[in-house]
């Protein structure tokens, strides 16, 4: 049946002309090929719909504390450690499959940020990439292979290279572009292509370094109660709407009724 269906197949889908034959034969044989098709109870039903937040390579699993906000669509993979209190916001991608990557305590990885690391530094320093507590790394930046300190700020589509180190209480510019194995040294403003120093930073500006971090720490809490494991939450949010939109109704019909 199989080499009649074959051979049938090749002749009809060969010729150019569209008789009323053809379009019967096209039908048969689009029904018969549909039968002979099953389904093998062994294949696994992935879920295509959603994009996957952890990604196991090997024997490394990317690591999220209880209290982290990872927002459903980032992507974690490899050697990943986000501690207490972090945030990594929507769009995020950190990769870890070539080296450690973490991000500490109450810290933030804001919008659209690509974290990776490679396999060694050619400055001889870390190849890891070390985001340690109270840093807030600006949406759109990029960083590979480099340590920020505590208590620092990138600015936005910063990009940070191999090797760099950014010390704690400073803050880089917008924009700004470090290069390999460059050292932004405590309590001072970079900015530019390739960052520059600026000037020093005053007391009270290193004072609301920490300050900002822990203002997104407490801005993701009313995010992540939207969104459990499996972001199914807004379904239970939903029911209780109805409920309470049908109760509401109920009573105005008993109202109604009894006067």
């Amino acid at each position: 049946m199989a080499t009649t269906l074959a051979r049938l197949t090749s002749k009809a889908l060969n010729s150019t002309s569209l008789s009323p034959q053809n379009l019967i034969l096209r039908r048969f044989l689009s029904v018969e090929a549909a039968k002979t098709i099953t389904e093998s109870p062994d294949r696994v039903k992935w879920d295509y719909r959603g994009q996957r937040k952890i990604i196991p390579l090997g024997q490394w699993v990317p690591k999220v504390a209880v209290d982290a906000y990872v927002a459903p669509n980032v992507v974690l993979a490899g050697q990943v450690t986000v501690y207490d209190g972090a945030s990594v916001w929507s769009g995020s991608v950190l990769r870890g499959d070539l080296n450690k990557i973490s991000v500490g305590f109450c810290s933030n990885v804001q919008e659209r940020c690509v974290i990776h690391a490679a396999w060694s530094s050619p400055t001889g320093l870390p190849a890891e990439t070390s985001i340690e507590r109270f840093v807030t790394i600006g949406a759109y930046s990029l960083l590979r292979s480099c340590t920020i300190e505590p208590e620092c700020i990138i600015g936005q589509h910063s990009i940070l290279m191999e090797g760099s180190l950014v010390e704690t209480h400073s803050i880089l510019e917008a924009g700004s572009v470090v290069p390999p194995g460059r050292r932004i040294p405590s309590g001072e403003l970079w900015a530019g292509n390739p960052a520059r120093f600026v000037r020093a930073l005053t007391h009270e500006e290193t004072l609301e370094i920490p300050k900002l971090a822990v203002a997104i720490n407490d801005l993701s809490s009313s995010h992540f109660s939207e969104f459990l494991p499996y972001s199914t939450v807004y379904l239970e949010v939903e029911k209780m709407k109805k409920f309470s939109m049908e109760g509401n109704k109920q009573l105005e019909d008993s109202e109604t009724s009894s006067s």
